[in-house]
């Protein structure tokens, strides 16, 4: 089964470069794009947008973001998709290597959960398709595209959520059963 798979391969080796790569890719990208971004455009954040389910919560959101903010938020959004490789990357490597350490259920849940990693991903990029066409063509928001943007922001939320409640505990149980190891 492929996920089984997932217990050798990749190779611990890549997934600790994975980890350490998404991490950085993560960390960089949140100090010196979004928080800096995060400053300049005043009123309401990308969050807000991403969650604004109808099109009159968007032209709101546009009315006080100004010309000036939407381009600086669609150069964000374009951004994001070095971001979403980086938190993925981080995601899918960081539980798959707790996973490995773990056995049974706990395992076989943590290879699940590691591909939860990646789809949190593909609603993300989703999601950013959809956040550049409305900032692209302000004046002719259709319900349906903020309706979907709010799906893909929930379910890509959920995911990330999901394996943070994997990862979490499981590396706990990891450095716990680390530390017997030790003591035996």
């Amino acid at each position: 089964m492929f996920i089984d798979k997932l217990k050798e391969s990749p190779k611990s080796r890549s997934l600790i470069i994975l980890f350490i790569g998404g991490f950085l890719i993560f960390v960089l990208i949140n100090l010196l794009v979004f928080q800096p971004l995060g400053q300049i455009v005043q009123g309401k954040s990308i969050l807000d947008f991403e969650f604004a389910w109808v099109p009159e919560q968007v032209l709101v959101i546009f009315a006080t973001w100004g010309e000036e903010g939407m381009i600086l938020q669609t150069v964000g959004v374009f951004w994001d998709y070095f971001y979403i490789v980086g938190y993925v990357m981080f995601a899918f490597s960081g539980i798959l290597l707790v996973a490995r350490e773990l056995s049974g259920k706990w395992q076989t849940i943590g290879l699940y959960v590691s591909l939860v990693a990646i789809l949190a991903g593909l609603f993300d990029v989703v999601e950013n398709i959809i956040l550049l066409t409305m900032l692209n063509v302000p004046s002719t928001v259709i319900s349906i595209l903020p309706a979907t943007a709010g799906i893909m922001a929930t379910l890509k939320f959920g995911g990330i959520f999901v394996a943070l409640i994997y990862f979490i505990p499981g590396l706990i149980g990891v450095v716990i059963k680390m530390i017997k190891d030790r003591t035996v």
